[in-house]
């Protein structure tokens, strides 16, 4: 069993763009390892995750996740490199695909397929860090140097003038069967969106597929597990659960059309078919209070931290003694937040 580490995640902003560094520099100083910034259609990961990198001088630095469709792989490689260097290495570069309603109705890009961009990406990302000669690719979704329609034919391999180090860590965002399993083989750790401690079931055979295809021995001992994990302390425990209802209706109901979200597919496979499509058809006819009241009590108990002292101390054992290595926890309760570094600690 290895230690659980705890990670803060700060997400992403509002309509106005906030960051707390007061409490940044709190959950630093109380021993968390990392913070991670996120994206969607807003502010995006890597201003902020700078800007807390220059308020900080030990904290892990994530992006969870970075869109991939968002930057080229190049480009996502310099920025993680100038970022590691100015922090003194503290960078992991967190990846994901997004989904097809961003992806395309925002940054303008096709959806593509997205486990082969995630290799393509990654493969790419980990030739600039080594710069082991002039970058070249051919792939389904990169050609480097491009000479496809438009080319002018006078692209050439370059390497990287920053020298990345190597190991730079590289995690991806995934909760599909092919996608743990892709995270596995070519990534060197997962963040899953939410997870039961209790069913490491439906990760564990994928993650052992993608392993051997990596090959050299890779296993869960050189792999980093860390989900997302809300925590609302607190008495009441209806109120501590009613923001993660309403966060899990937004996904299981919204974050996606009927047919394509991969977050009501999931839901499916935690054991709620029924709720997962009553909860959807909830929320995509407007009713969204209704979605929230639809989700389970169990479902939130299962993925989230809520509640009094003794009730979320209890639910830890369940984490401490899983295959999980960090909880990215979220909320911004500073309460909380002191709370968990006492009791993980």
């Amino acid at each position: 069993m290895r230690d659980l580490k705890l990670g803060y995640l700060v997400g992403y902003s509002g309509a106005r763009m906030r960051l707390d560094l007061d409490l940044i520099r709190e959950v630093e100083s109380l021993g968390y390892d990392s913070v991670w910034t996120a994206e969607a259609y807003g502010s995006d990961a890597i201003s902020p995750l700078a800007w807390i990198g220059a308020c900080t001088q030990r904290i892990r630095l994530g992006t969870a996740i970075a869109q991939m469709p968002a930057r080229t792989p190049a480009m996502a490689a310099m920025t993680a490199i100038t970022l590691d260097q100015l922090s003194g290495g503290r960078f992991i570069l967190g990846l994901g695909p997004s989904g097809p309603q961003v992806v395309e109705g925002w940054h303008g890009v096709p959806y593509g397929k997205p486990l082969t961009r995630t290799r393509e990406y990654v493969a790419i990302c980990r030739a600039i860090f080594e710069r082991k000669g002039p970058l070249e690719f051919q792939g389904e979704h990169y050609q480097i140097p491009y000479r496809g329609p438009g080319a002018t034919g006078l692209g050439k391999p370059l390497k990287s003038i920053l020298h990345g180090r190597p190991d730079l860590p590289i995690f991806t965002a995934a909760i599909s069967p092919r996608g743990v399993a892709c995270s596995a083989e070519v990534a060197d750790g997962l963040i899953p969106v939410w997870m039961n401690p209790d069913r490491f079931d439906l990760f564990e055979p994928y993650l052992e597929e993608g392993f051997r295809k990596a090959g050299g021995g890779k296993g869960l001992d050189r792999f980093e597990i860390a989900p997302f994990v809300t925590c609302v302390l607190g008495d009441d425990l209806e109120a501590c659960r009613a923001p993660v209802k309403a966060m899990l209706a937004l996904y299981i109901g919204g974050m996606g059309a009927r047919g394509r979200n991969f977050y009501n597919d999931y839901a499916v496979r935690l054991g709620y078919p029924e709720e997962a499509r009553r909860i959807q058809d909830l929320y995509l006819s407007g009713r969204k209070a209704e979605a929230a009241a639809a989700v389970p009590d169990r479902l939130v108990d299962e993925i989230a931290l809520v509640g009094p002292r003794e009730r979320i101390r209890d639910r830890l054992g369940a984490w401490k003694a899983s295959p999980v290595t960090s909880l990215l926890i979220g909320g911004g309760q500073r309460e909380a937040l002191r709370f968990l570094a006492e009791a993980v600690g």
